[in-house]
């Protein structure tokens, strides 16, 4: 299987709509071409973001911006009962992966993104009471329908993840890595997708080395503030360079707006850090060396 149909940088659209930015959409647009124009190709979505709103904002921003579907992977995630203004009937948020809301919230999702099929499905996260006859009975009818591609999970463990494995092909496994948080390359995570051949993504990328200032942020920021010079890169670009030199081929999901940002994040896979600088970065994070 092609594991590199994605861009090396794929944009997250989470704050694009009311969960941040409130683009109109003249700027989806303006955004997606940009996008698009610095090789970034890929666009992340989930059926919850920006209270069940943000994928027919970009859905409708994408029927006027005349790209070809054909130029773009749109990937989205199901599997979140959300309470807010959408299904104000809630009780709780919990999650729900029978096979009738898995395919009812994908089809939802197309008719949102105003196209026929996803370029990739994901669990948005594991739950309890998943039964795995249900999610592949409704992946494998999604894929012969045409309504998506492949099919992956979203911040489930190696176990969870090999229960799936047993009945239907997992392609992707999208979590939470950066310098700030990096356990899963401690805890058999990655080790685990290396060998089954699934392919990460990872969320918030640049962890929280600009949203904190602490004492490990500082230590960062110092180290990034050496290297920028040497690699004539800005700090965002050294985090992003960190995580694409590490052996799983990690994909990047970048949620920022900011057009220079996204300009940026692509530029960053063509640093090729130093293997002492690399871990010279790990140990400014981690505050001790390695053992």
């Amino acid at each position: 299987m092609t594991k590199n149909k994605y861009s090396q940088v794929i944009a997250g659209t989470m704050t694009w709509g009311k969960w941040g930015k409130q683009l109109d959409q003249k700027e989806y647009i303006n955004l997606m071409h940009h996008c698009i124009n610095n090789q970034i190709t890929t666009f992340d979505h989930a059926d919850i973001y920006g209270d069940y709103t943000t994928e027919a904002e970009f859905g409708n921003a994408f029927a006027e911006s005349n790209i070809d579907r054909d130029q773009i992977q749109l990937i989205s995630k199901c599997g979140i009962e959300y309470i807010g203004n959408a299904r104000p009937q809630l009780k709780v948020k919990h999650y729900n992966y029978s096979k009738d809301y898995i395919i009812w919230s994908t089809e939802q999702s197309l008719k949102n993104l105003k196209t026929d099929y996803l370029d990739l499905l994901l669990l948005h996260r594991p739950s309890p009471l998943l039964q795995v006859d249900d999610v592949a009975e409704a992946v494998t009818t999604l894929k012969q329908q045409g309504k998506i591609k492949e099919f992956g999970v979203s911040n489930f463990t190696p176990s969870q993840t090999n229960l799936l494995t047993q009945k239907i092909e997992v392609s992707v496994n999208q979590i939470e890595f950066s310098l700030t948080h990096h356990t899963a390359m401690h805890d058999g995570t990655l080790d685990a997708m290396l060998l089954n051949n699934i392919k990460p993504m990872c969320w918030s990328p640049l962890g929280i080395t600009f949203k904190e200032d602490t004492e490990q942020t500082r230590r960062i920021h110092k180290q990034l503030g050496v290297l920028s010079q040497k690699y004539n890169a800005t700090e965002d670009q050294l985090l992003l360079s960190w995580i694409l030199k590490h052996p799983a081929n990690i994909t990047p999901v970048v949620g920022t707006t900011n057009s220079n940002r996204l300009s940026g994040a692509i530029a960053a896979t063509k640093i090729n850090l130093e293997l002492e600088d690399w871990f010279l970065i790990l140990v400014a994070s981690q505050g001790h060396k390695v053992p």
